[in-house]
């Protein structure tokens, strides 16, 4: 040993073994590492809502707030000088506007707040506004976009309204067949606290056929419906708020109605892209023959038909493309005199919607477009009369990649219907559309599904140095 230990290399070997038996011990008797779980966000109850129904002037407006565990709170629709309370949850509250009414406001607090929705729905049966003409009321916001016809093909009205204590200055963009338009009217526009205007988009811009609208409140926040007429004849609605520029967009709500169907394409950043276009149908999904894409320029809108493919059969539209677009969908009935509707671009409604406004009647009919793209869902559709009990919900199942209509039994003085989808289920789009036969024509408005205003989902807060450092 005393040879060893005079020996320099036998000494570093025993420091070598003695460092290993330190370590190897160390290594095995460490405990376990802590798994870390991912981040979710939480699920927040909705404390508050208000939104502004536009241009009511001879409208039924529809709210409603969904039954559910209820506390305290309260919700008003503020309607000239005569607010009205809506006292009791689960029952459809109606009122046909005055021809010369304001904007009217529905708002909530605490637990009326929750899952509150309201609707403002139009009759005409002469003139260029003959048609159904409906649109969800507006939360405000500081970024809304629209996509369809553009000022040559009709007549657009952009309705503005800033609900907020505060002056909100707001500017618009036009994305046309021909490229970015922005002009010296269409920037700058300043709202007091509780103004409402209305912006004639032909007088403010070039004459597009086709039109992407971005409408953006650079201070405070604003509401914005864009109302479309397009000629005695043609029909009349409102352009439905579509979703965000995203790479993956999902256009729900068609019937199964016959009659023209023309998809609006909006590609607003700096770089050309391609879109595949897939059709989701009662039967299965698949690209359209010889409509499997359509190029859509840098910071421009495009058409394509799809009267041949879609027409007739219940559907859905997935797009994506490379670069973030917007979409939408103008739908067409038939008849001698034509009337037109809207859809565009929705989330799935992963959290439950609510429709505040729906009809039955000998002439009248109310379906539900629900469509599962990705993965097979289940729903719960629950309608809540103006009168009386309501009916025991209806479970509906749709398989993956296909698209169910569901013909919607109401009473003829008006529903609203909850949608709520089921523990595991798959991500589920739609929309509500309204059809009446007339002698002259059909008459038909839609109305894409969004979230229901019942549960928001917030980023978890945690600990960090990021929150005081600059």
């Amino acid at each position: 040993m005393r040879r060893l230990i005079e020996n320099r290399f036998g000494l570093l070997a025993l420091v070598l073994i003695a460092l290993a038996a330190v370590y190897g011990g160390a290594f095995v008797s460490r405990p376990a590492p802590a798994r870390i779980a991912p981040v979710q966000p939480v699920k927040a109850a909705i404390e508050s809502v208000s939104t502004v129904c536009p241009d009511p002037g001879g409208a039924t407006i529809s709210a409603v707030t969904p039954p559910g565990p209820r506390g305290s709170g309260k919700a008003e629709v503020l309607d000239g000088d005569k607010p009205v309370t809506l006292s009791e949850a689960g029952r459809l509250w109606q009122k046909t506007a005055a021809k010369d009414a304001d904007p009217i406001r529905v708002v909530a607090t605490g637990a009326m707040a929750s899952g509150l929705e309201a609707a403002r729905i139009s009759r005409t049966l002469t003139g260029d506004a003959r048609g159904l003409s409906g649109v969800r009321c507006v939360e405000p916001g500081a970024s809304a976009w629209f996509v369809g016809p553009g000022p040559a093909a009709a007549d657009l009205t952009l309705h503005v309204s800033n609900v907020e204590a505060a002056p909100a200055d707001v500017s618009f963009v036009v994305y046309a067949g021909e490229g970015l338009v922005v002009t010296e009217q269409s920037t700058g526009m300043v709202l007091k606290p509780g103004e409402h205007r209305t912006v004639k988009l032909r007088d403010v811009t070039t004459s597009p056929l086709v039109m992407g609208l971005h409408v953006i409140a650079t201070r405070g926040r604003v509401t914005a419906a864009v109302e479309v007429l397009l000629g005695r004849g043609k029909g009349a609605d409102w352009l439905p708020l579509a979703g965000e520029p995203a790479t993956r967009v999902v256009v729900p709500g068609m019937p199964g109605s016959a009659g023209q169907r023309k998809l609006y394409l909006t590609a607003p950043g700096e770089q050309d892209t391609v879109v595949q276009v897939k059709a989701v149908l009662k039967d299965g999904s698949y690209a359209l023959k010889n409509r499997e894409d359509v190029s859509v320029p840098a910071g421009s809108t495009t058409t394509m038909d799809l009267s041949t493919g879609i027409g007739g059969q219940p559907a859905a539209l997935v797009l994506t493309s490379q670069v973030p677009i917007v979409a939408g969908l103008e739908i067409t009935g038939t008849g001698d005199l034509r009337d037109v509707a809207f859809t565009a671009g929705a989330p799935a409604i992963d959290l439950g919607s609510v429709v505040a406004d729906g009809r039955a009647g000998k002439t009248q009919t109310s379906r539900l477009i629900l469509s599962a793209p990705f993965e097979a869902a289940n729903v719960q559709v629950q309608l809540l009369p103006k009168e009386g009990a309501p009916p025991a919900p209806t479970e509906v199942a749709i398989p993956a990649g296909r698209t169910r209509e569901i013909k919607l039994a109401g009473d003829e003085k008006g529903f609203s219907v909850v949608i709520t989808p089921q523990p595991g289920s798959g991500p589920v789009y739609g929309g509500r559309v309204i059809e009446e036969k007339t002698s002259s024509g059909q008459l038909v408005t839609a109305q894409p599904l969004q979230m229901a205003r019942t549960w928001a989902l917030v980023p978890p807060t945690t600990d960090s140095p990021r929150t005081v450092l600059p």
